[in-house]
């Protein structure tokens, strides 16, 4: 896994074995990275990442010197390997959190400029994240959302949809409000 651009780039980032996540491919990662620095200035971007797993797109946004990345993972091993990494690569605007995102999303108080969610494909309810974000007004006026998922969800008939990016077998559905 490496860093594809920003302060970091080409830094590898290994983590251990017995993290059990499925990181956003390098492929995937790039060409959302590609989209988004079309769509926003990364300073100005005030950061939630849900179901972090390796902290993988986490560390984009750092690297990319956004104004906050907030890291969401409840897997104890993950969280450590995330807040550890951030350390090792001084990242003063990044702050990990080991919770469970629904409730997290319940009960916080922010609101996000992007917010980006890749909860593991197999999660049952997952998309509920989009329904609580737009139901607690996360997200700041021109914010959105971006949902990583599998070819086996389809969000086409959702209200706040404003389009789906396709890289492979990941599948980006970006939502704003209406």
């Amino acid at each position: 896994m490496r860093i594809i651009s920003g302060k970091y780039r080409g830094r590898t980032i290994n983590p251990p074995r017995n993290l059990r996540a499925r990181p956003t491919t390098d492929f995937a990662k790039e060409n959302l990275f590609n989209v988004l620095t079309n769509l926003v200035d990364f300073e100005d971007l005030d950061v939630l990442d849900l179901f972090s797993g390796t902290g993988s797109i986490s560390y984009e946004f750092a690297s990319r010197e956004a104004r906050s990345v907030t890291s969401v993972e409840i897997n104890s091993v993950h969280h450590n390997f995330i807040r550890q990494t951030a350390r090792e690569l001084k990242f003063d605007n990044f702050y990990p959190v080991k919770a469970n995102v629904f409730l997290y999303l319940k009960s916080c108080a922010k609101k996000f400029d992007l917010i980006f969610s890749d909860a593991p494909y197999d999660l049952e309810g997952s998309e509920e994240v989009i329904k609580i974000i737009f139901e607690r007004d996360l997200l700041k006026e021109d914010g959105f959302l971006i949902f990583e998922h599998s070819k086996d969800q389809n969000f086409l008939d959702h209200p706040n949809l404003w389009q789906t990016r396709s890289y492979g077998s990941v599948q980006f559905s970006f939502f704003k409000k209406v």
